[in-house]
């Protein structure tokens, strides 16, 4: 399940991050891949011990948690802090797969769902697509509004092609979903989006009542917590 959402950050939160931006430091960004992945990731990172990252990072939390429908899809236990990827002068990030698990003990999180943030207008840069790979060599490109998001499963194939262009900022997160089950995820969100459909052309009426408890039901079956 690929889910596009526009305006996740406001105008203000977008002038904010690219403010930062002019001035943050920025590293060598093969630094945080795997041992693998590293051969092909070509790009740069803010560096998280500064302190423009910690302004950024939580900028992107807020942003992230007010969201309604992000919330609704991806039904998140946990998140990842988010990274910063600046692409530009030919940069890109080859074929790979996200680690499975990030960070350590007290604070590891699967991995289920992958988040780009896009924080440059796309007229702004040339190449820089995401693309995520697909069973039979299908391919789907993705190059979104500055503010937009996308969200897509972890587990697939999938890489940045070169910019040539121009420069290329975005904002990246890992959610570790309360459902695990990419399916179930999936189905919970259709019964999500008819709830509101419903309720957009009824009310609160039988239906509506009928598929959201099928909704909360089904969450509750398959929901994993703790505490």
């Amino acid at each position: 399940m690929i889910v596009c959402v526009p305006d996740v950050l406001t105008a203000q939160e977008l002038a904010a991050l690219r403010a930062e931006l002019q001035t943050a430091p920025f590293v060598d960004g093969s630094a945080t891949a795997g041992w693998s992945a590293r051969t092909v990731k070509k790009n740069q990172q803010i560096d998280i011990g500064s302190a423009s990252y910690a302004r950024m990072a939580d900028v992107v939390r807020t942003a992230f948690h007010r969201h309604s429908l992000l919330q609704a899809a991806l039904l998140p236990a946990a998140t990842t802090q988010a990274l910063f990827n600046r692409y530009a002068g030919g940069m890109e990030y080859g074929a790979h797969v996200d680690a499975p698990v990030m960070g350590g003990v007290g604070n590891a999180v699967r991995t289920d769902i992958a988040i780009t943030v896009f924080l440059s207008d796309p007229s702004g840069y040339d190449g820089g697509e995401l693309v995520t790979h697909a069973s039979g060599g299908m391919e789907y490109k993705f190059k979104l509004e500055a503010g937009a998001a996308i969200a897509y499963p972890a587990n697939t194939l999938h890489h940045v092609s070169p910019v040539t262009r121009g420069v290329r900022d975005a904002a990246i997160i890992w959610v570790q979903s309360m459902v695990r089950d990419p399916a179930r995820r999936e189905l919970l969100w259709d019964l999500e989006n008819a709830k509101r459909d419903i309720f957009g052309r009824e009310g609160k009426s039988q239906a509506f009542d009928a598929v959201s408890r099928s909704h909360a039901n089904l969450l509750r079956m398959w929901a994993e917590v703790t505490g």
